[in-house]
């Protein structure tokens, strides 16, 4: 038994029709072979469609879409990553949490600490650091060297600075001087008189072999990687390393098929990681 229909009178503009059947055939929304205004007008009541400017963001896009706002933030693109912040607030459907740290990047723009950085950089200017860190301290850093870094989700500032008391007890005393910073946490800079420091960060040459499939899928890393060749079907990469703690999140990753060689301060790093991830599944494992 065909469903009741109602019929609707509409009067319209001359030409209207026209344009909401050309909507229609856009929307492949057909009776037959001609564009259907009736099925577009039940398409919308039905909220199949949304007109006008209306969209929502789902969760996907929204998440996409914060992470490229942090990115454009730290490359210094801050006009592109207010117009994404924008978006965001206007068609993200966002929690309350979300929305206002959205709105207070809105308020407070991070400045474009990478640009400056980079401008530093090219003229050797030392500067003076302003940065407030995760443990809500407030350092100050005396910055003989500078250069951003791209790690996993974001970009760094990688520093060598004078200053160590802010790490008592250093667990890799040859980098004591280095440090790695997140640019929304940076204060303020501030140029001062002095040299710059041609040698860069200080660096620790660390032996790494990988096995099995990563014998051919490592992907070199340019300009870290001194060494790289093949011997006896195991893959043999020595690497300048600046932050282990980048490094030893790489090789937990690539599981059994990268060993950390040498030296022995990051090879016993690595253990004590993998023993406490142990004792956390109750795995009885002994230090040997």
């Amino acid at each position: 038994m065909p469903r009741k229909k109602e019929a609707l009178t509409l009067s319209v503009p001359p030409g209207t029709k026209e344009q909401l059947e050309a909507i229609a055939r856009r929307l492949n929304i057909f009776w037959g072979k001609e564009p259907s205004v009736s099925g577009l007008i039940v398409a919308i009541a039905q909220q199949q469609l949304e007109v006008g400017q209306g969209f929502t963001l789902n969760r996907v896009q929204v998440d996409s879409l914060k992470q490229a706002s942090k990115l454009l933030v730290d490359f210094g693109q801050l006009r592109d990553a207010q117009i994404l912040i924008g978006l965001l607030l206007e068609r993200g459907n966002l929690e309350t949490s979300e929305r206002q740290a959205l709105l207070q990047q809105v308020s407070q723009p991070t400045e474009a600490w990478r640009i400056l950085v980079d401008d530093y950089k090219n003229k050797r200017q030392p500067f003076r650091l302003f940065y407030h860190d995760a443990q809500e301290r407030d350092l100050e850093y005396t910055v003989r060297y500078a250069e951003i870094a791209f790690e996993e989700k974001r970009f760094y500032l990688n520093i060598w600075c004078e200053e160590t008391d802010d790490i008592p007890n250093p667990e890799y005393p040859h980098l004591i001087h280095n440090r790695c910073l997140r640019l929304d946490r940076i204060k303020t800079i501030i140029p001062i008189s002095g040299h710059w420091r041609e040698e860069g960060l200080d660096h620790l040459e660390v032996y790494l072999h990988f096995y099995r499939g990563l014998v051919k899928a490592y992907e070199p890393r340019e300009g870290k990687d001194m060494s790289d060749r093949i011997i006896g079907g195991v893959r043999h990469v020595v690497r300048l390393v600046s932050n282990p703690f980048w490094l030893i999140r790489e090789v937990l990753r690539y599981g059994e098929d990268c060993e950390i060689i040498s030296p022995d301060s990051v090879r016993d790093r690595i253990k004590e990681k993998l023993l406490s991830q142990c004792q956390r599944y109750g795995l009885n494992v002994q230090n040997p």
